[in-house]
């Protein structure tokens, strides 16, 4: 949208140019990033093993934050299953823990399903969130386009999950997530995310795929009138048969589309602080990465919901 804005004097925009002038603690931070240090306190070791069920039936071996802990460090690193099982034995063996690990078998099985442990609520705001919600997509099955053309290669079934993500202006952390097959709409799947909130919004921000009445309606019902709802109308977009007498909100965003031109509407409403959850799904391609490892559904779904509390973590 930026290049868009600037296509006719591009050429007259001076490209910035970055130089390092820290550069003892630049190299500090580029070390630290291969830094590995676990501390493992006496409480997770004491709840390592699962509570014996009541019930009839195999009783589980580890606790459900055991297998958290393990997936989450597989999630970092990058790691398959197996290198995740040698990864947790040698960490153990390193100090010396007395506890069994998990095999490789043993967190596929496991992942289906997983209830994750609770984390504290966020501190950095208490009143009602500011909700932008967007969507991506991720590659779980099937060649790369690059290695089609250059191999000349039949074209492969390939196969996506989409995720979707609502993101919190005023905390930057993802409030709310899901992982839904590539045939789901993004108004079919905000139901879902409004459930994972857990209070109150006054502003709601997403790009046009939202637009329609029944993304507002449920707005309204989950929070009210008063919540601040920006969404782009589409070009072709009309304003309803009672815009003169009682205009709505879409009816007043397209009349000042019409009268002042959607660059500066979206100057005017905020609709640019959009740009924050398209940042975030960048941010989770290029940490977490853009495919997912897991070929089960609901293995898949454990792996995006732990995705995101390692990057509320970081964040």
């Amino acid at each position: 949208m930026p290049h868009k804005f600037n296509a006719d004097r591009r050429e007259k925009i001076v490209k910035q140019k970055f130089q390092v002038t820290n550069w003892p603690a630049y190299n500090e931070s580029l070390r630290q990033r291969g830094d590995l240090t676990i501390w493992v306190s006496d409480e997770a070791l004491c709840l390592w093993r699962a509570p014996r069920r009541t019930l009839w039936g195999g009783q589980p071996k580890y606790s459900d934050l055991a297998m958290t802990l393990c997936l989450t460090l597989r999630v970092v690193y990058g790691l398959p299953l197996r290198q995740t099982h040698g990864l947790m034995r040698s960490v153990a063996a390193l100090m010396g823990f007395d506890i069994a690990v998990p095999d490789f078998s043993t967190f596929s099985r496991r992942s289906k399903g997983l209830v994750l442990p609770s984390v504290k609520p966020r501190t950095r705001t208490s009143g009602p969130v500011h909700l932008v919600v967007d969507s991506t997509g991720l590659k779980i099955l099937g060649e790369s386009e690059w290695l089609e053309n250059k191999h000349k290669t039949k074209a492969k079934r390939k196969r996506w999950r989409k995720l979707h993500l609502g993101l919190d202006l005023v905390s930057r952390e993802i409030v709310c997530s899901d992982l839904t097959a590539d045939d789901v709409g993004d108004p079919t799947a905000l139901p879902g995310l409004l459930d994972q909130t857990g209070g109150p919004a006054d502003k709601f921000i997403a790009d046009g795929a939202y637009d329609g009445a029944p993304t507002r309606d449920l707005l309204a019902e989950r929070f009210g009138e008063i919540v601040e709802i920006i969404i782009p109308p589409p070009k072709t977009a009309v304003p309803s048969p009672q815009s003169v007498l009682v205009p709505s909100v879409r009816d007043r965003h397209i009349a000042e589309i019409r009268t002042k031109g959607r660059m500066a509407w979206q100057k005017s409403n905020g609709y640019n602080k959009r740009s924050r959850v398209e940042t975030q799904m960048g941010r989770w391609k290029a940490v977490i990465g853009p495919k997912l490892k897991a070929r089960h559904f609901d293995n898949q779904k454990t792996e995006a919901k732990i995705s995101v509390r390692v990057l509320n973590r970081m964040t």
